[in-house]
């Protein structure tokens, strides 16, 4: 009996051990932290949409994972392939002159060691801003299939321009305080991406979101933060705030009221009465995806919900036509 139960406890310990040896492997970057923010210069070739008018675009690409984005379904190769093309072909014909990412992944197993926003670059994007959020051995959601957990996962937010970039910063917005730790460090960094781009002289600053999306709290401490800096350099400089806002209007004291409410700030694609809504993109039925700009020195011109692209994310992109004032 003494050695069964001595037994009984080294095994205890060695899966214990065990344990501890692969939540540290499985946690542990692939990357350094030197490369979650970079500048990237390309020689593509490029023709920017028109002299005067300029269009920026913001979409939450979902990894090209489709409607099976965070859903427990197996993701063949097909499905990215195809939704890749898809894109390419319609930023092709709709030819934006900036485009800021969300959930774009580079060179991530989950879609087939593929660099999406390399990819979408060989359209002419020759000046790229890139914040990587998550960086991942191993990732335990969605639950199943299992097999699906192992490999690396490096994904993020990138700004895709047609012109220089001047400046570049990338800051981590605040967590969710009572997340457990061994959540947390599955847990991606939500990020406010601040790209300075030289447009034939003149500075414009593009601000890029992805706020959290399961935490009201911590939603609006986000939007605070990202609001507080996007106050202080629109003061300066023609400024626009776009990306993934994670809020509806209709929400119970929604975040995104905050901005909405904002008279100097205007908005692309929406009036309180009528606007699309951007997620999901079987059934749209809320409005999460946004692109604000300040009045005084931006002038806009159009903007709309780009449902051509269909379901090649969860979420449908949002575009601005303008011009300076």
């Amino acid at each position: 009996m003494k050695s069964f139960v001595a037994y009984f406890l080294k095994f205890l310990l060695l899966v214990a051990l065990l344990f501890v040896v692969f939540y540290f492997w499985a946690s542990a970057p692939n990357l350094s932290k030197d490369e979650y923010t970079s500048v990237i210069r390309q020689e593509y070739s490029n023709a920017t949409s028109n002299d005067s008018i300029l269009t920026i675009v913001t979409y939450n690409i979902g990894y090209l994972s489709g409607m099976t984005n965070n859903r427990a379904v197996d993701k063949p190769k097909e499905l990215f392939t195809n939704n890749l093309q898809t894109v390419k072909e319609n930023f092709r014909a709709y030819n934006p002159d900036i485009i800021a990412f969300q959930e774009i992944d580079y060179g991530a197993a989950r879609s087939y060691e593929i660099n999406q926003e390399q990819e979408i670059a060989t359209l002419g994007y020759n000046y790229i801003a890139k914040g990587i959020n998550w960086d991942e051995r191993y990732l335990p959601f969605p639950y199943w299939p299992p097999r699906m957990h192992f490999g690396k996962v490096i994904s993020g937010q990138s700004v895709l321009s047609k012109f220089p970039v001047k400046e570049y910063q990338r800051i981590v917005l605040e967590r969710v305080d009572d997340t457990p730790f061994y959540r947390d460090a599955f847990y991606l960094d939500r990020l406010l991406q601040i790209v300075t781009l030289d447009i034939a002289g003149r500075d414009l600053v593009v601000m890029n979101v992805h706020l959290e999306a399961f935490d009201i709290p911590t939603r609006r401490k986000q939007l605070q933060k990202v609001m507080d800096v996007f106050t202080k350099i629109a003061r300066e400089k023609p400024t626009i705030l776009l990306g993934d806002f994670n809020s509806d209007p209709r929400y119970e004291n929604a975040a995104i009221q905050q901005l909405l409410q904002n008279t100097a700030v205007g908005i692309a694609a929406f009036s309180e009465d009528s606007y699309a809504m951007t997620f999901d993109t079987q059934r749209p039925m809320e409005r999460l995806d946004y692109i604000f700009y300040t009045k005084k020195d931006i002038k806009y011109i159009e903007g709309e919900v780009l449902t051509q692209f269909g379901q090649a994310s969860d979420h449908l992109p949002v575009a601005m036509k303008f011009s300076w004032k």
